[in-house]
């Protein structure tokens, strides 16, 4: 990876016009790169909730409008997306008034291989009107059972690696082991952290997946083998714009959602830095940014 484009750098190098040499609120600069010429970029970017996973509904929302982001992967975290239907159908107000879109929902857990239990996860997200659900570390025995739901609710299963610590699922690759030859629209959420923690070239599992890739969640790290040394997007290893070709290539529709583990207490400059940089990185590749 070649030296990492600070924030600074990148709004002071091509995304701003600011007055007197100061730089532009991150906000003004999102929206340049909004705004800019070029094709429209094949990779969407989006944020998973759990991100925020320490503060409310109402800072969640202000967040995203600061990050001039309406795309949004849900979690059962703080209010985020509440379980409870109730509960739910409130966030779902908030969101479609702040003219946010949830795409997926995640992490949600399988941990019985039964009818009820299962059947309530897709009634989540039918009622959230999402199409995707991120599932974390199903027993193999039960996938079976979560085909029939994704048969009869017509909702994907994009299940999550969780690295060598994951017995079950640590790449991708073995989420891909584990569907073959099930319904198409069981496949896999790559979390690129994880995946090279793994072992697995991140880049050959994007195109192993293929069509069966429905979610990915981006992160970086300084060291691959090293669970803690995760950093702003474009500070550490991750080939961020070799993903991005290799999502282009296979035609990917989904979402790169940025889930930023780090910093819980304050972790909006270092989001903030993140999408700066992935969005420039867009940018540099020729392709206009949409929110």
């Amino acid at each position: 990876m070649t030296t990492a484009i600070s924030r600074r750098k990148f709004l002071q190098s091509g995304a701003t016009a600011a007055a007197a040499g100061s730089l532009m609120s991150a906000t003004s600069a999102f929206a340049d790169l909004t705004q800019a010429g070029g094709a429209p970029s094949p990779v969407k970017l989006g944020l998973a909730s759990y991100t925020l996973r320490n503060f409310t509904r109402v800072q969640l929302i202000a967040d995203m409008k600061q990050l001039n982001l309406r795309a949004l992967n849900a979690k059962d975290a703080k209010d985020h997306l509440p379980m409870d239907a109730g509960e739910e159908a409130k966030a779902l107000a908030d969101y479609a008034a702040a003219g946010i879109e949830l795409h997926a929902a995640g992490t949600v857990y399988f941990p019985k291989d039964e009818d009820d239990d299962i059947r309530s996860k897709f009634e989540y997200a039918k009622r959230a009107g999402i199409k995707v659900i991120v599932a974390g570390d199903p027993a193999p025995a039960t996938l079976p059972r979560i085909e029939k739901f994704v048969r009869e609710y017509d909702i994907r299963i994009a299940i999550h690696n969780h690295g060598p610590e994951d017995k079950i699922f640590p790449s991708p690759l073995d989420v891909l082991k584990a569907v073959k030859g099930m319904d198409p629209r069981m496949g896999s959420c790559i979390d690129v952290g994880h995946c090279v923690r793994a072992g697995t070239d991140v880049i050959e599992a994007i195109h192993a997946a293929g069509p069966r890739l429905y979610n990915m969640h981006i992160k970086d790290l300084a060291n691959f083998t090293d669970k803690d040394s995760q950093v702003d997007v474009g500070q550490g290893k991750m080939p961020i714009r070799a993903i991005f070709e290799a999502l282009a290539k296979i035609k990917y529709s989904g979402f790169v959602d940025l889930e930023y583990e780090i910093h819980g207490e304050d972790p909006m400059p270092g989001v903030i830095e993140s999408f700066g940089y992935m969005r420039g990185v867009l940018a540099g590749m020729g392709y206009a940014m949409s929110r």
